[in-house]
Order: C-alpha cells, then sequence, then structure tokens
C-alpha cells in the first residue's frame, strides 16, 4: 500500500492515520533525506508499526530510517503498560547494540608516527568477526547469570574499568528487570566467550580526532578538545543477543495469535506487556541489554590497556569514559502524552535516547547540559557528539543512532568490486584493521547516508544540538 505523506515543515513529515492505523506516523527528513527514504518500504513499516495495539503519540522514524525486521531501523514507537505490547522487531537481533565513547588528552600530531603500531594493538587486542571469542575469558553458570543481572558493574567489579565509568552509561550499564532464567541454553553458550569482542557487520573500534568544535562549552565540559583523540566503540550483545530476539520471534508469534492481535506483518509478532510471554522476553531481552553494557565495559578496559602497551599510561593520558548509549531496547519511562504524564514502554530500535537539559535520569554532571548523543557515520567521512534538546519530548526523548544505510549489503559488495577499499582509505589517512575483506567491502562510506544530513535534521527539528565533529584515524573492524 502506498501511504500518503505531508510535509509539516522543512523537517518533518506526517504519514496521518489512514486504513488500519491507529495513530499518525511522522518522520525527521527534508526533502533529500525523504527522497532516499522513499527508494525501500520504510514508509509502509512506519504505517504498521501504529496499527499495533496500545501505540500512543505517533510512530516515529528518525532521519537514518530504512528497511528493517518489522520496525523500520530508525523507528521509534512508545505503548501504553496496560493495553500496549512488546514486540522483539521493535527492539532488533542486535538487543542493545549502541556506542561507547571514550576521550584521552593525547595530542594527534604527537601520536601520529605510532597510529600504525597502534592499529595492531588494538586489532589483537579486541577480537573482531563473525563468532570471534575471548580465549583469556569465558564465563558460564552463576558468573553469566551476574553478567546477565548486573551487567557493566560486574566487568568493573572484576577490574575492567573504574566505578565512575558506570555515572556515565545510560541506565547505569544495567537495565532492570533482567531475568536470565528466560535465557536459553542455546543463547547462553553462545554468548559465553563473546564478552569483550567486537563482531562483525557494522560493528567497529574506532580511534578518531576531534576535528571540529560546534559548543566549545559544551565539549570542554565532555572532556573534548580540537586534535585530541577519543576512541568509539559500537557493539552489542553478540551471539547472545540474536538468539533471544530468535527464540521469542516464534514465541511472540503463537501470543500474537492468542488475543486476536491483527498483525500487519508476521514480523511485528509481539504479545500483550502483561502477559506471560511479555515478561518473559522483557526479562531476556534486558539480560541481554546487561551483556552488552558488560561487553563494551570491558572492550573500553582492553582499549585503556592498547593505550598503556603504547606506553601512554593513565597517569598521563587518562583514558576517560564520556558516555554509553543503547541503540536497540525497549525500556519503561515516563513521558507527557496530550498533557498527561504516562508510563509507557518505548521501543527505540536504530535510534538513540537523547534526554534534555534537567532530566532526572541524567548523571548529576551532564544535567544541565542534556545528555550525550553519539552518532557515527561512516568509516571514510566523520561521526558527531550531539546533546539532546526538550524539543526531542516529542520523539519520546528521542534521537537518530547513525547515518542509515544507503546500499544494501549485496549492493555495496558489488559497489567496491575490483577496488583496493583498505589503501583507499589508507590513501586518506586511515588505517583500516579488520578480520575479513567482506566486511570492509560492506562497508564502504558509500553505502551509507552522509551523516552530516542527517544530523542536520535532527538539529532543525529540535531533537538534539551537534557539540564535536570527530574524524577517523583507526579502524578495527570484522
Amino acid at each position: 500500500m502506498r501511504y500518503e505523506i505531508r510535509r509539516i515543515d522543512p523537517w518533518r513529515c506526517l504519514v496521518p492515520r489512514q486504513g488500519a492505523m491507529r495513530v499518525d506516523g511522522l518522520i525527521y527528513a527534508d526533502d533529500t533525506l525523504l527522497a532516499g527514504i522513499l527508494e525501500d518500504r520504510a514508509v509502509e513499516q512506519v504505517a504498521n508499526v501504529a496499527m499495533l495495539p496500545g501505540i500512543v503519540g505517533r510512530s516515529i522514524a528518525m532521519p537514518d530510517i530504512h528497511w528493517g525486521y518489522g520496525f523500520p531501523i530508525g523507528g521509534v514507537a512508545a505503548f501504553d503498560v496496560d493495553e500496549g505490547v512488546v514486540s522483539p522487531g521493535g527492539v532488533g537481533y542486535d538487543i542493545n547494540c549502541g556506542v561507547r565513547l571514550l576521550a584521552t588528552s593525547i595530542e594527534h600530531e604527537g601520536i601520529a608516527a605510532d597510529l600504525p603500531r597502534l592499529a595492531d594493538v588494538l586489532f589483537r587486542n579486541l577480537p573482531s568477526g563473525v563468532g570471534s571469542a575471548r580465549s583469556d575469558l569465558r564465563i558460564g553458570g552463576r558468573d553469566l547469570d551476574d553478567v546477565l543481572t548486573r551487567g557493566a558493574r560486574w566487568a568493573v567489579e572484576r577490574g575492567f574499568g573504574e566505578p565512575e565509568d558506570l555515572e556515565r552509561l545510560e541506565a547505569g550499564g544495567a537495565l532492570p528487570g533482567a531475568d536470565p532464567d528466560q535465557v536459553s541454553e542455546r543463547a547462553r553458550q553462545r554468548g559465553a566467550r563473546q564478552l569483550g569482542t567486537l563482531g562483525s557487520g557494522n560493528h567497529f573500534a574506532e580511534v578518531q580526532v576531534v576535528s571540529e568544535i560546534h559548543d566549545e562549552r559544551a565539549a570542554a565540559r565532555l572532556g573534548l578538545a580540537p586534535g585530541r583523540l577519543v576512541i568509539s566503540i559500537h557493539s552489542g550483545s553478540r551471539g547472545l543477543g540474536y538468539q533471544v530476539c530468535d527464540d521469542f520471534l516464534k514465541r511472540m508469534l503463537r501470543a500474537a495469535a492468542r488475543p486476536g492481535i491483527d498483525l500487519p506483518d508476521r514480523q511485528l509478532c509481539c504479545a500483550p506487556i502483561g502477559s506471560d510471554e511479555g515478561r518473559a522476553y522483557l526479562g531476556a531481552m534486558a539480560a541481554a541489554a546487561n551483556f552488552a553494557f558488560a561487553n563494551r565495559q570491558v572492550m573500553a578496559a582492553w582499549v585503556r590497556r592498547s593505550f598503556e602497551e603504547l606506553g601512554l599510561g593513565p597517569d598521563d593520558h587518562r583514558v576517560r569514559t564520556v558516555y554509553d548509549v543503547c541503540h536497540n531496547i525497549a525500556k519503561f519511562e515516563e513521558h507527557e502524552v496530550d498533557g498527561e504524564r504516562r508510563r509507557l514502554l518505548v521501543h527505540r530500535k536504530g535510534a538513540t535516547r537523547a534526554f534534555g537539559p534537567g532530566h532526572p535520569e541524567l548523571p548529576d554532571e551532564y544535567r544541565d547540559l542534556g545528555q550525550p548523543v553519539l552518532i557515527p557515520g561512516d568509516m571514510g567521512r566523520y561521526s558527531f557528539v550531539l546533546l539532546g534538546s526538550e524539543g526531542s519530548c516529542e520523539a519520546f526523548g528521542s534521537a537518530c543512532h547513525g547515518a542509515g544505510r544507503r546500499l544494501s549489503r549485496a549492493a555495496a559488495k558489488k559497489a567496491a568490486r575490483g577496488r583496493a577499499v583498505v589503501r583507499e582509505l589508507e590513501d586518506r589517512g586511515i588505517l583500516v584493521r579488520a578480520a575479513g575483506a567482506r566486511t570492509v567491502l560492506e562497508e564502504i562510506p558509500e553505502a551509507y547516508k552522509d551523516v552530516a544530513e542527517v544530523v542536520d535534521a535532527v538539529e532543525g527539528a529540535g531533537l538534539a544540538r551537534p557539540v564535536a565533529r570527530l574524524r577517523p584515524l583507526i579502524v578495527v573492524k570484522g
């Protein structure tokens, strides 16, 4: 079905309620971005989400939206806790895929000659690729239960990082309500040796240089300065989270049939939030999310140790956590809808929480600024650090999560055929270390939208404001 779209202003498009839609859809995009969005069926998915029981407000799409499993990637939807549903497709397979940003006092010019060695050390210390595992960190039984329940705190207490890290992680690095008993044995087996690993696909660790400052005061508060090195880590819950999603998709199809939920797409299978299936999924999802928090915490510790191997120890060049954000998650939050404060279950799939200044869930040191929002671009151009704005309330406190793909993986490999992509990037001053050539070909820069255009749309809509631009120097990929 082709859905009507009306432009509201330069940054917003309305998909008015039509057919079986219970609410309107809202797409954040200018004309250029909208033209790309209309090339696939993402708008249809925005409308399909608007048909689910208990949805409130609008079915929302960020400017990096593209076709996904059930929900579009870049989609946000909130559901009433009594009448609404929870859907694994609204979270995705990579539960709590997210980004950790680390800041340093290291000047790019002073370490430029050592970057090849640093790239090698990081590639050795951060296992990457499909099925990548660690030989030095295998967990199971009670230890794994602790990871699934306590998240990043488990890692800190075992020497992977510092207690102050936890203050700068979304949700303190652990979602409440995790239930390890709902995580299958197969999921446990898949995660047992993957803590502290990047994985494959669009996951990465990047050493970047702060190339541009948009807000000097805010940047200084976040520890960002021109010419200084930062490190971004983008990864999630690995095979454990994938298996949790896969396990519950089967259960949710059965659950959706029982209360008579009319699904516009089987991939939107869901269950009432308070049902046995709904509670079980939320417990397993929170457990997988906590695994992801612990995973990024362990990798951040290995990044610190990698710098120490080069003689850049904490005494001289402290590597400090700026923030850690989730991308694929469903969380209970309070938001205002039609003038009424309500408790909702907010699904963010390929979207970032972006609370504005003063929000009580933000750490004290950032509360007057707004939440740091970390937006990776592609491995050849730039990424951004933003701060959430009060206007994000319209999108249930959300913003975009990245550039968004414009080419499928198959199309990207076709476009890269015959090219020496690693050499191309090296000629531009970007060192790539990867477990295999396929991922590099699938992740060529032109496979993604220009993240600067996406950030412009987010800023124009008042969801978040830019603080700094980051340019890649080293890219470690699967």
